[in-house]
């Protein structure tokens, strides 16, 4: 727990008050007794080491005390033998342990952070007697403390991002070589999960496997495969230790695409590619997503689908007919890193979401930092909701050559999503090793 133990103290260089973070507990399905698997907050992780349930540490000058109970006697029964509150505090390099109901007594003036079950909510509000939502005093200042140390990732984190890449990568390989023998979307689903329950690890977020790609989070895998559909897979792994990767690859179901669907591909693969050769340091995020949304434009009016000069168009927000949330997003140990503290992690202090058609669901607004991760991931989606939209089709009918699309029917969805290390020199693409042009595509789904 060494860097573990260096986060502590670095959190102590940013502020002179104590903390308390709390781990959470599992939360029951139906019954008490059947619960969904247990994950940390990831708070508690971070600065802990050690994913604990039911626990919390108190932080004040690099100095930790853990809160936590001995394991229940009958407890053996069910679940084997379970470290004791000692074991955990030698483990995590605590400098004191104490039962959890000590905890109130030292929780008086400590900052703290929200933790998403309602139970350990409860107990928060308990021990110090106030709402801990929404973030304001002290805990404001915590939660900024922890995303300026968040923001840019350790050795550990680093090292463990990589691990689950390389895991995630082989996952989407095998999804790609099974599509061929599979007849439903959840037969591929399971070949890209088995692999990462092969390594300890589990999905980092409901994976969406679809050939519905127009909605955008679609975590239903129900739906045949039919020759001639899109796939759209975005799936990732998790590692014990909670850090997270977040990769999107989109193939055809019978291995080869359409005409229609490679130009609509090689539009989103040329704004993929101009985005990722655009991250450095010192680069804005804002400006990565524009050049994106021009790229995108650029591409459908080379194919008739939209109408104008693409500069006009993007400030237009015509784009976003298509091409509607941003390029992507902070990535750690979530998978949309910190956005529990809403906008804080992603957004530089004073800047605020736009509420401009093109820039609404931009998730990152902030200069680029080395040892950052994020994700770039342009999309094409012919979204009903949208495209039907009355308002829409009044104020973008002459920018939209409406027969034009209708020729590209059999594209639904795209994505290409990509996870990038900013480093000092500009990027690494930590996914490099997964294929993106159709021709290599193709070629993974023949062999």
């Amino acid at each position: 727990m060494i860097l573990a133990s260096s986060r502590r103290s670095n959190l102590s260089q940013h502020i002179d008050f104590p903390v308390v973070l709390w781990s959470g507990q599992p939360s029951p399905r139906n019954f008490p007794a059947n619960v969904y698997p247990f994950r940390a907050n990831s708070h508690f992780l971070y600065f802990a080491g050690l994913s604990i349930p039911r626990a919390a540490i108190r932080l004040d000058r690099g100095k930790l005390e853990l809160f936590v109970d001995d394991p229940a006697p009958g407890s053996v029964l069910w679940h084997g033998p379970e470290p004791t509150a000692a074991q955990w505090a030698e483990q995590m390099g605590a400098d004191a342990y104490y039962p959890l109901a000590a905890l109130a007594e030292r929780a008086e003036d400590a900052a703290t952070l929200p933790v998403q079950d309602w139970a350990t909510r409860q107990q928060q509000m308990q021990c110090l007697g106030r709402s801990v939502s929404p973030l304001e005093g002290q805990d404001l200042e915590l939660a900024k403390a922890v995303v300026e140390l968040r923001l840019c990732h350790d050795e550990l984190a680093l090292s463990e991002i990589r691990q689950v890449v390389s895991v995630s990568v082989e996952a989407h390989l095998t999804g790609m070589k099974g599509t061929a023998k599979a007849s439903t979307e959840a037969q591929v689903r399971s070949l890209i999960e088995s692999v990462f329950i092969a390594h300890e690890m589990t999905p980092a977020y409901s994976s969406i496997v679809t050939v519905h790609g127009e909605i955008l989070h679609h975590d239903r895998s129900a739906h045949p495969l039919t020759p001639g559909d899109l796939l759209l897979v975005d799936a990732g792994a998790e590692t014990l230790g909670g850090w997270a990767s977040d990769i999107t690859r989109t193939w055809p179901v019978n291995g080869q695409f359409s005409p229609t669907q490679r130009a609509i591909y090689e539009v989103v693969l040329a704004a993929h590619d101009r985005c990722i050769a655009q991250v450095k340091p010192g680069q804005e995020y804002e400006e990565i997503h524009l050049e994106g949304a021009l790229a995108m434009a650029e591409g459908l009016v080379d194919l008739g689908i939209l109408i104008g000069n693409p500069e006009t168009l993007v400030e237009q927000d015509a784009h976003a007919l298509f091409f509607p949330h941003g390029i992507g997003h902070l990535l750690g140990l979530d998978v949309h890193d910190m956005e529990d503290l809403g906008d804080l992690a992603g957004y530089t202090q004073g800047r605020k979401r736009s509420d401009r058609f093109g820039l609404q669901f931009l998730r990152l607004n902030r200069p680029l930092q080395p040892g950052m991760v994020i994700t770039i991931e342009p999309g094409f989606y012919q979204v009903p909701a949208i495209l039907d939209n009355p308002q829409f089709r009044h104020q973008y009918d002459k920018l939209v050559q409406w027969e034009k699309l209708a020729q590209f029917k059999d594209v639904r969805g795209i994505r290409i999503e990509d996870d990038v290390l900013v480093t000092d020199q500009g990027a690494e693409i930590l996914t490099a090793q997964l294929p993106t042009t159709p021709d290599q595509i193709e070629q993974v789904m023949i062999n």
